[in-house]
């Protein structure tokens, strides 16, 4: 088995998550710094267990940012106020609203990536009914979700051999260790403290992603 060869292979690219709380001000321009520092395809806003009317705001806030700069906007979990705010898409976990009850909500072009941790079978399951993308992981300790599932690299692989569909890797995912991760197959990186918290700034650190990026599709 291998991943494909690098000249089939289209560029992988980043995949931005929130912090579980922000302050409103802060993350604005910590945002708008991280896309100054070079390729982003989406954004999740993911304020876990935040009352509504604060991931309204934040949203109200942002969205406009990121379609500015071509960014796909997702929401975490909330199907239904990802309709009412009209952004790009959703994330739905295993215990969120089914996959085809939220494309039944949000329509043909919304984009809905799944939850699949080291599930296998989630993630033909999720390929089949027409995901735009399966989420695998955590790889690492993650200091964003603290009850995480292990996967291991290798599930990234099987996947890239087996079907078109994206995979996103996420769970403490850094400049570091993302050369792994990115060479097993994974077409996006999902990335939370490892750009916010990044030594150097979130700018910095979308750069330095976009590096090793580029590394691997060059060696």
């Amino acid at each position: 088995m291998g991943t494909k060869p690098e000249e089939e292979r289209e560029r992988p690219r980043l995949y931005l998550i929130s912090p579980a709380t922000i302050e409103l001000d802060h993350f604005e321009a910590a945002f708008r710094d991280a896309l100054a520092g070079g390729d982003v395809a989406c954004f999740q806003l993911r304020l876990k267990d935040r009352p509504k009317e604060e991931i309204i705001a934040a949203a109200k806030r942002l969205f406009p940012i990121a379609k500015a700069a071509n960014v796909a906007f997702l929401l975490n979990d909330d199907v239904d106020l990802a309709k009412e705010l009209s952004v790009d898409g959703v994330h739905v976990g295993a215990e969120d609203m089914p996959y085809k009850e939220a494309r039944a909500l949000l329509g043909p072009e919304a984009i809905i990536g799944v939850t699949c941790k080291n599930s296998r079978h989630l993630a033909m399951e999720g390929g089949e009914m027409g995901a735009d993308y399966v989420a695998f992981g955590a790889f690492f300790p993650s200091s964003t979700k603290a009850n995480t599932t292990k996967a291991d690299p290798e599930i990234l692989e099987w996947w890239a051999n087996t079907t078109t569909v994206p995979s996103v890797a996420i769970g403490g995912i850094t400049v570091e260790n993302a050369e792994t991760i990115l060479r097993s197959g994974a077409d996006f990186l999902a990335v939370g403290n490892g750009v916010w918290g990044y030594k150097d700034g979130p700018k910095e650190a979308v750069a330095a992603f976009n590096r090793v990026i580029d590394k691997v599709m060059t060696t």
